[in-house]
């Protein structure tokens, strides 16, 4: 079993910056790629950034030159850099990691972005 905790939500105005943390535990040997998600309310979920284990990213095109995600394999955590945040980046943000075929979730941390 993967365990994924997601930290670094919070309230910003736009055009600000929040850096999203994402650490994994338990069975973490093997983990290949992991990703961001987010669903805003009222919303389905939709991909938002990939970082497989060779180093390739991989973007939606509504955070293409925004948002930057970046993997720390020693601390066993991913991050999810996001610059000039605009209101329509409000959601909650999941953290995904690929593991054996499976796939697993965090809970998710919750990005608002409002004047």
């Amino acid at each position: 079993q993967v365990q994924l905790v997601e930290s670094g939500g919070g309230l910003v105005q736009p055009g600000g910056s929040l850096r999203l943390s994402c650490a994994a535990s338990g069975v973490i040997f093997g983990i290949g790629g992991m990703s961001w998600y987010r669903q805003a309310p009222g919303k389905q979920r939709e991909f938002v950034a990939a970082l497989t284990r060779g180093g390739t990213t991989n973007y939606a095109d509504s955070v293409k030159g925004r948002f930057t995600i970046i993997r720390d394999n020693a601390k066993n955590t991913v991050y999810l850099q996001m610059n000039s945040l605009k209101p329509e980046d409000t959601a909650e943000y999941y953290c995904n990691a690929l593991r054996g075929g499976a796939n697993y979730w965090g809970k998710g941390t919750m990005v608002t972005v409002s004047s």
